[in-house]
């Protein structure tokens, strides 16, 4: 993979803006000037994005075929400084007639071998909760049906250069 660069320049006050070198430009801010994202919604963002690659690519091996799907990641920080993250959960939202196996083992994959995001911060105080929530198409007239759980539970201080 190599190595990634980010140079961030002060625009003032407490706006930054970071430049990737993969050629992005990525607006940071505090509650104060709220022109951008603070530094902790890019890491749950962060995590959303890695996961939802990794789902996607999954179940399309699993030739699995979803209609909608969504990510909803939320965290508590502790309240002393530094305010790190204590507890993530991480929600797959999928729309479509898929198996509960594929679904829950795409998770299980992300969340154990390829999310590098959240391996980074598993390996540190935050538990992740992996779940799911699946909603289907009522087959023949029947109403849809849903159905929901926990997958797996990574961190705090997983070392995740042992696996």
């Amino acid at each position: 993979m190599g190595e990634k660069r980010v140079i961030l320049g002060h625009e003032g006050g407490m706006r930054f803006v970071a430049r990737t070198s993969s050629g992005h430009d990525v607006v940071v801010d505090n509650a104060v000037g709220d022109s951008g994202p603070r530094p902790t919604e890019f890491l749950l963002a962060a995590i959303a994005g890695c996961t939802a690659m990794d789902f996607v690519d999954i179940m399309a091996k699993k030739r699995q075929i979803i209609d909608r799907y969504s990510v909803e990641v939320t965290g508590t920080q502790r309240e002393k400084a530094p305010n790190v993250f204590l507890t993530i959960t991480v929600i797959h939202m999928v729309e479509g007639n898929v198996e509960t196996a594929a679904v829950v083992r795409s998770i299980e994959l992300s969340a154990t071998k390829y999310c590098t995001v959240s391996a980074q911060i598993a390996a540190g105080p935050a538990r992740i909760s992996h779940r799911y929530s699946i909603k289907r198409p009522g087959a023949g007239g029947a109403p849809p049906t849903e159905e929901s759980g926990e997958v797996v539970v990574t961190g705090p201080m997983r070392d995740v250069l042992a696996d």
